[in-house]
């Protein structure tokens, strides 16, 4: 695997929905092996990158390469969020993590050793154990959340996609996934994580500023200043207080 090569390369690339554009022409890349965390204010084109990155959107615009690094390409998981996913379906948490196994054995083929090897581990990393027996619209939405997690790291997988994993989550809870991902890098996995918080976005080892495109890709220190925060988001939602930068928006606070 070569490390040099980015896992994510995008060239002036143009995403929409019918004919409303939602990211313009962009140009980027995603280090391989590392945490690119994707930030921007509500529809600024976080989650819309994200499906296009997973495959699900084409490009009306530019191009969108997923790189292999001498490995398979359409190893991706695509953790979404749970308040996007119909949270009353009759299903436990253990058929959830399961469906990550899907895109290995397909959806009618029976379960193996190894698969329940993975839905086990994937369930243990994230507390989800003693969730297993339970439906998911028994679970607060930090519970529904680590599920959809745990779902994702029982997929095979070199490209974790992650829509706003910590969203709706205890700080403990919070703490264990921020673990899990990081553990993720660690074993050579790529991690894109969107997220509105701030803080968030400083610790990753890579970000990608959106307003309906990329105002800035790169170290956080680079992209996170007072100049491209206030491009992204608005002067009028930028202050100092302390000696730090808040956006001062309740979705949107560090």
């Amino acid at each position: 695997m070569r490390l040099s090569e980015p896992a994510v390369r995008a060239t002036d690339l143009v995403l929409a929905y019918g004919n409303r554009i939602a990211l313009d022409s962009s140009s980027f890349a995603i280090p391989r092996a590392r945490i690119t965390a994707i930030i921007g204010p509500n529809g600024s084109g976080k989650s819309t990158l994200l499906s296009a990155i997973a495959g699900l959107i084409e490009p009306v615009g530019g191009r969108l390469e997923v790189l292999s690094g001498g490995g398979d390409p359409r190893r991706i998981a695509y953790v979404l969020q749970a308040t996007k996913v119909n949270e009353a379906l009759p299903i436990t948490v253990s058929e959830v993590v399961a469906m990550g196994r899907y895109s290995t054995t397909g959806v009618h083929r029976r379960l193996g050793v190894e698969d329940r090897a993975a839905i086990y581990e994937a369930m243990e990393r994230t507390g989800t154990l003693e969730l297993a027996r339970r439906h998911l619209q028994e679970l607060s939405g930090g519970q529904r959340q680590r599920v959809f997690v745990a779902q994702g790291l029982a997929q095979d997988h070199d490209l974790l996609l992650l829509d706003e994993p910590l969203a709706g989550m205890d700080i403990a809870a919070a703490q264990a996934v921020d673990e899990v991902i990081h553990d993720e890098v660690g074993r050579g996995c790529t991690a894109v994580v969107t997220t509105h918080d701030l803080s968030e976005a400083q610790i990753a080892d890579h970000v990608l500023l959106l307003a309906g495109r990329v105002v800035a890709s790169g170290p956080p220190q680079e992209v996170l200043t007072a100049e491209n925060l206030a491009a992204a988001y608005g002067p009028a939602l930028l202050h100092w207080e302390g000696g730090r930068l808040l956006i001062d928006d309740p979705t949107h606070r560090t």
